[in-house]
């Protein structure tokens, strides 16, 4: 068997494994949508005042709303200064939900990854109160339970400790799930992010993209919602949010 023939066996191999540790994907929606809490078009000439920066830079461009991360480098402490760790530009809504819908059209221009995500900033057990997450690149959706998983404050501690490295790879088991994706540049793609109780699940042009069911995601009080972009440059455009409860079964 030659070396190429090895080569795709063992990357057929560690495909399926994968696949097979990835949680299965409900095929119908996990939330009913209840009121509309939020909606903007991005039709103004600057984004709406309920809008506000939390990291650097958005505009309004051609009736979207454009992200571009600027902090990409890490800029030490000098001549007084603090120093500046890298950052994807987000930007936040002031939106209190528990179960939510989020339905936004999202595109890539550069940019390495486009999220949703859900803080609450009252929240002293996560750093920032950083809460779940969904992340989408161009190959890939993630879906992240920060609470608990890698923004828990003491598993952050543990994290600057080499020695705790396996006992923190064990801590993180479960807390986030990433699905294989095919996307392009250029294109716009309607994404769905449905919260209801501890469970998230993710939709792409109405096609199921990814699903995790995590302690985390079940915060009850997610005052936050916010976009954001990594790398140059991501877009969002007709975003709405409804209040939801969990489907009927």
């Amino acid at each position: 068997m030659n070396i190429r023939v090895l080569l795709a066996l063992f990357f057929f191999i560690t495909a399926a494994t994968f696949a097979a540790d990835l949680p299965t994907i409900p095929a119908g929606p996990i939330a009913t949508k209840k009121e509309v809490l939020f909606s903007d078009d991005f039709e103004g000439a600057e984004p709406a005042k309920v809008w506000h920066k939390v990291v650097a830079t958005f505009a309004v461009e051609n009736g979207t709303l454009k992200g571009t991360q600027t902090r990409d480098k890490e800029i030490p402490a000098a001549d007084g200064k603090p120093a500046i760790t890298a950052h994807a530009a987000v930007h936040g809504l002031e939106i209190p939900t528990k179960d939510s819908v989020v339905e936004v059209k999202i595109r890539f221009e550069g940019a390495s990854m486009i999220d949703v995500e859900f803080d609450d900033r009252k929240y002293t057990g996560a750093h920032y109160g950083h809460l779940c997450r969904a992340q989408v690149r161009l190959n890939g959706v993630t879906i992240i339970d920060e609470r608990d998983g890698g923004m828990k404050s003491d598993i952050r501690e543990m994290r600057s400790d080499p020695s705790k490295k396996a006992e923190v790879a064990k801590l993180l088991i479960g807390r986030s799930a990433t699905f294989p994706a095919k996307l392009e540049t250029g294109k716009w793609y309607a994404l769905v992010v449905e919260t209801v109780g501890d469970e998230m699940r993710v939709t792409i042009d109405g096609k199921p993209a990814a699903f995790l069911k995590s302690s985390g995601i079940a915060h009850a009080t997610k005052s936050k919602i916010e976009l954001g972009v990594a790398g140059k440059d991501g877009f969002f455009d007709d975003i709405k949010v409804w209040n939801a409860e969990p489907v009927k079964k």
